[in-house]
Formats: C-alpha cells, sequence, structure tokens
C-alpha cells in the first residue's frame, strides 16, 4: 500500500505518486490517467477503459462479420 499526498496547485488539488507507482503503471510526466469507480472503491489505470470496452465489441463484431468484411475489402 501506497501513501498518497494531496497538494495544492494553484486553485486546485493535486496528488502526488510515488516513483514506484509511476512505474508499475508505466506513467510518465504529462501522461493521462483514468480513474474509475468500483464496488470496491477507485481503480486508476494507464489507459480509457470506455475505449477498451468499444474495442472489444468492435472485435467481436469484426470476428462475426469476417466473411462480410473480407468482400468488402476487395
Amino acid at each position: 500500500m501506497h501513501k498518497l499526498k494531496l497538494v495544492r496547485v494553484g486553485n486546485s488539488t493535486a496528488v502526488v505518486l510515488p516513483k514506484e507507482v509511476l512505474h508499475r503503471l508505466r506513467a510518465e510526466r504529462g501522461d493521462v490517467l483514468y480513474l474509475t469507480e468500483t464496488p470496491d472503491g477507485y481503480r486508476l489505470v494507464p489507459h480509457d477503459p470506455e475505449f477498451a470496452r468499444q474495442m472489444e465489441e468492435a472485435r467481436r463484431l469484426m470476428k462475426q462479420r469476417r466473411n462480410a468484411l473480407r468482400a468488402l475489402a476487395r
């Protein structure tokens, strides 16, 4: 478990993430992180969960309609 510190940045409040946490998230200064609410609390991830869900649906649809997509590609 890591302690996170809230600091004032202008009129806003920021969270300071330890270097080890950034390394595990594969995130760097300037990257965008996504905070999502889960039944157990909150989850911080380096990718957009909604985009991942949309891509999974697109993959499912492309697999289902493979023959039609091949015909259109020709």
